[in-house]
């Protein structure tokens, strides 16, 4: 009964964080990303011969990579975290996959419809499909581990 409660708290958790960051205008949302990609590029520029505007370019460049990037990462671990809640309900197999890509396709769809109410923000077809490529990967992900696991321990 625990291992649920913890399950649902931090699956609520989640999907807070995630309107959080869709609440965030799109000007402060790009800031943000922005701000993160030029620290890395920065990071990485371990001969320090890139100018400001280079460092700049380059970042410009991987922003579209990274952000969707954090769609897929972002819905992974909530489509692991629910295939792992579903399991406590002894859902298991299909039942239990097909639960967890649902439930996560359905907040990437509120979630993105969310965002139409923000300013400079959008519904996105296509994040709604890599968030819910990303849950897909994230409950495969569990279940092969849980599979492993079963397998070592059954020898």
């Amino acid at each position: 009964m625990m291992k649920k409660a913890v399950l649902w708290i931090l699956i609520i958790l989640w999907m807070a964080v995630l309107f959080g960051f869709s609440s965030q205008e799109a000007t402060e949302s790009k800031k943000v990303s922005s701000g993160l990609i030029t620290a890395i590029v920065e990071l990485f520029d371990f001969s320090n011969s890139l100018s400001p505007e280079k460092t700049q370019a380059i970042a410009e460049n991987l922003t579209f990579i990274v952000r969707k990037s954090a769609h897929f990462i972002a819905y992974a671990i909530l489509g692991s975290l629910v295939f792992c809640l579903a399991g406590e309900y002894k859902l298991y197999g299909k039942r239990q996959f097909l639960l967890s890509i649902a439930v996560a396709f359905l907040y990437a769809c509120s979630d993105e419809f969310h965002q139409t109410f923000v300013k400079g923000r959008s519904g996105e077809i296509r994040d709604v499909t890599i968030d819910t490529i990303g849950a897909t990967f994230g409950a495969l992900v569990i279940m092969v581990i849980k599979r492993i696991k079963k397998w070592l321990v059954g020898k």
